[in-house]
């Protein structure tokens, strides 16, 4: 799916200019702010609204979302495609500066703190982390995990991307779920909100929230 992006003068606000421009070179291939598509992109019958992100699945796909019991919000975006799997979450970023750099640190050492290794590599998206840490099965049997964590500095968000399952580590396996990050649209909004405040997930319509299994 291929994004049409506005011109730079439609509907453009010069705040901040030159480091918007800069986070869109960076995603030029997406994914998108929603102020950089136009309407009728964020509206085509092909997309899933799910409040701060809008994304495109793909045909046998499924899309799981972790809901909190309690207080009933969605926390997480999880798409599956037969044993691999894209975790998405949203959050709110300051004006002046992407906060990927300081959050990779922290992923990093909380993966040393579980007795893992955090690795940090060149990715599609930039630096990216490249996680094994030990989990525990349903059985209690202890085993290796490996997981990508990718992160996309945005005008004011934070976009962290999760590939688990065979996308993780077989790159043959990532392009499905490398297009579909791309395709990714974030919906910021204008209200201030505090800088890694979670950006408000909702359910589609007609949509049961469903525990993601794993992969």
């Amino acid at each position: 799916m291929i994004f049409r992006r506005k011109g730079k003068n439609e509907d453009a606000e010069p705040t901040d200019a030159a480091l918007e421009e800069d986070s869109a070179d960076v995603r030029a291939e997406g994914p998108f702010d929603s102020t950089e598509v136009d309407p009728e992109v964020l509206e085509a019958e092909d997309r899933i609204d799910l409040g701060a992100l809008v994304i495109t699945g793909m045909p046998g796909m499924e899309l799981r979302l972790q809901v909190d019991e309690q207080s009933g919000q969605v926390q997480a975006i999880l798409l599956v495609l037969e044993d691999s799997a894209l975790e998405l979450r949203a959050f709110a970023a300051p004006k002046s500066s992407g906060i990927w750099d300081e959050v990779r640190r922290e992923i990093a050492a909380e993966a040393t703190r579980m007795g893992g290794t955090a690795t940090e590599t060149d990715g599609s998206f930039g630096t990216e982390l490249v996680l094994v840490v030990p989990v525990e099965d349903p059985d209690g049997q202890i085993f290796s995990q490996t997981s990508r964590v990718v992160g996309v500095d945005g005008p004011r968000w934070l976009l962290r991307a999760t590939v688990l399952g065979r996308a993780a580590v077989e790159p043959d396996a990532a392009g499905p779920m490398e297009d579909t990050l791309r395709n990714v649209i974030v919906v910021r909004g204008t209200e201030p909100m505090a800088v890694r405040e979670s950006l408000p997930l909702r359910l589609p319509p007609g949509a049961q929230p469903a525990a993601p299994e794993e992969v």
